[in-house]
């Protein structure tokens, strides 16, 4: 039976051991985070368009996702809804309004949908009762969005407060989420849209949904509408349209970049950490290791020895580090009343996993040099 030099190594000092997994174990907790900082950010960036009831999508080509919206004419909704394959053709028009808390005066912005009330613009069963139509149609009136922040107040129906300085009552409620865009979201008829967002007019709409009829082909109808429209709109599918946004906000926003970076800082701590550990460790066995490579051990032997090493702390630190990032995904969720919703999948599972074995095994052979190119007569002279 062959000794285990690497787990007895380990075992030889165990306060460094337990360091080693702490250090290994606050890496991988890092990793988690920001990939599910990531994760969310693209979640709650994109879900809108999956609530959204249509299979393609117009919008400006200045805007660069759904909250930088620009105007287009609506005549180029209407232009497509003669089209073969178009069922129904719905506008839809967003904004920004200061929403007052009625309780403690203070106005935090709250991101605003305009739809005509009889357009089953969204999924959410709750805006197609009557109840919501009938709210949707009367005057200074808005459906609220359960998940928005605690900051804006009560959401009790009946409540009125302010909008941009505008008296208005809440109507109803839904549950949507706002993410990274918005703390809070409001959904209104379009003619109250016209009271919150004068000067703005009905004729010049943020985004444009196309909802097609059962078996149409999608990329079909979307090449046709593409030839016939002019270069002032821009025809997407869900899919595409979600990908511009996703894109935008990890590719090109600071938010995106920080989740990113937070990933390769984790790494680099994680393998310094592991480093320091294997190369003390190394250090304090150099007349052992000298005395296997007098005795003819070759350096792939001692190679394998320090990998097997890291290999140990990488499994032995991720699985506290991945109970810790399991218990900060519930945290988190919960803290931001679910509009961050931090998710653990398989695929990140075993991308971390795989991603913590490469930072301790990088660590390993860098420290394993110090072994490799030492002389066993230096050593013991």
């Amino acid at each position: 039976m062959r000794t285990p030099l690497a787990w007895l190594n380990l075992l030889h000092e165990r306060t460094r051991l337990l360091v080693a997994i702490a250090g290994v174990a606050f890496a991988v907790l890092l990793i988690f985070m920001n990939l599910g900082f990531l994760g969310a950010l693209s979640l709650t960036a994109t879900q809108i368009y999956n609530q959204m009831n249509a299979e393609i999508f117009l919008r400006s080509p200045q805007t660069l996702e759904i909250s930088t919206t620009e105007p287009f004419p609506i005549e180029r909704l209407y232009q497509v809804a003669g089209v073969e394959g178009v069922d129904q053709v719905m506008p839809v028009y967003v904004g920004y309004q200061q929403w007052r808390n009625p309780e403690t005066r203070l106005s935090r912005a709250m991101f605003v949908y305009g739809i005509n009330p009889r357009d089953p613009v969204f999924h959410l069963p709750e805006l197609q009762t009557p109840e919501a139509i009938a709210a949707l149609q009367r005057p200074n009136t808005v459906l609220i969005d359960q998940l928005s922040r605690p900051e804006f107040g009560p959401q009790t129906i009946g409540l009125e407060t302010e909008s941009d300085r505008r008296r208005v009552e809440i109507g109803g409620q839904f549950t949507l989420g706002g993410g990274f865009a918005s703390d809070g979201t409001l959904i209104v008829g379009d003619q109250n849209f016209l009271r919150l967002f004068t000067p703005r007019t009905l004729n010049r709409i943020d985004i444009g949904l196309i909802k097609l009829q059962p078996g149409t082909n999608i990329e079909a109808v979307a090449k046709t509408l593409r030839g016939m429209l002019p270069q002032d709109v821009e025809v997407l599918t869900q899919e595409e349209i979600i990908g511009r946004d996703r894109d935008f906000w990890i590719g090109t926003t600071s938010t995106g970049f920080i989740f990113s970076m937070g990933v390769v800082v984790s790494f680099i701590v994680g393998t310094v950490i592991v480093y320091q550990i294997l190369y003390t460790d190394i250090s304090e066995h150099m007349p052992e290791y000298a005395t296997l490579k007098a005795m003819g051990y070759r350096s792939r032997y001692l190679f394998q020895v320090v990998l097997q090493e890291a290999v140990i702390l990488a499994v032995m630190g991720y699985v506290p580090g991945l109970i810790l990032s399991l218990g900060l995904y519930e945290l988190t969720t919960n803290a931001t009343n679910g509009g961050l919703p931090m998710a653990m999948n398989l695929g990140r599972l075993v991308f971390v996993l795989l991603l913590t074995v490469t930072m301790c095994a990088v660590s390993g052979l860098i420290s394993v040099r110090k072994v490799i190119t030492a002389d066993p007569a230096e050593v013991f002279s």
